[in-house]
């Protein structure tokens, strides 16, 4: 039992880093010591749907925790996703889950909370929409942004 404990907290810790490119930043509270407080944006590509990327601005703690990367970042955040190309659904994101379907994690903490975006399909409008927000292991927060893609043809 204490061996899966403890292997169940390296996965939170180290799990696979998200891919996202860092599209740029604004500080927002200066921090005498280490890097200082500030909004990052992040773009992704959805890994399962060619064609739509979305783009996250989330907060980021600086000061000496955050340059040594024990912060834990507020769970603010903000989500646009676009079409950028020609979408080609998978039959199984057509027939729909409910709970959704997660396409990119991020650690805002050392251990225990993430910030994640799940993907949901809308038949009835053929649209994609998108939600983020964050969790943790013990309380997650109710904070969260959502952004919908309409699927149409392209060129």
């Amino acid at each position: 039992m204490k061996n899966k404990f403890f292997i169940v907290m390296l996965l939170l810790a180290f799990g696979a880093p998200a891919l996202a490119d860092v599209i740029g930043s604004v500080d927002t509270e200066f921090k005498l010591i280490g890097p200082d407080n500030k909004i990052v944006i992040e773009a992704f590509d959805d890994p399962d749907v060619a064609g739509v990327t979305c783009y996250i601005s989330r907060a980021k703690t600086g000061g000496v925790s955050g340059a040594v990367g024990v912060a834990e970042d507020t769970s603010d955040a903000s989500l646009s996703c676009h079409q950028t190309g020609p979408v080609n659904l998978d039959p199984k994101i057509k027939t729909g889950d409910r709970d959704g379907e997660d396409v990119f994690k991020k650690r805002t903490s050392l251990v225990f909370k993430s910030m994640q975006v799940v993907r949901f399909y809308d038949k009835n409008r053929n649209t994609l929409v998108y939600m983020v927000y964050s969790d943790r292991v013990l309380k997650g927060s109710p904070k969260n942004s959502i952004s919908a893609v309409p699927i149409q043809s392209w060129r």
